[in-house]
């Protein structure tokens, strides 16, 4: 999950710069509203464009407990671990 969690850290800074033209450096510790100014289409962005690179669906529950850019990316990686479990069959089964 450390990979995934790096992995979404480079495509969070990818998108901040490139899509949503934020100038300065994204860390981790980073508040999404207050460090990096994201409004609600901001955020939006962000997300879709996570959802898209990640295969992964975003809900607004999940918002709830996102702050940071860390929280985002550890968020996008349980969801890609959780989907990655679900598409695995189980030790044993049959087709």
């Amino acid at each position: 999950m450390a990979d995934t969690v790096t992995e979404a850290m480079a495509e969070i800074r990818r998108i901040a710069r490139e899509e949503l033209e934020f100038e300065g450096g994204v860390e981790p510790s980073h508040d999404l509203l207050r460090d990096l100014h994201l409004d609600s289409l901001g955020l939006t962005v962000l997300a879709v464009g996570l959802e898209n690179r990640f295969r992964v669906l975003l809900s607004e529950e999940d918002a709830q407990g996102v702050r940071t850019v860390e929280d985002l990316a550890r968020l996008v990686a349980a969801r890609v671990a959780a989907m990655e479990q679900k598409s695995t069959p189980e030790a044993g089964a049959h087709p």
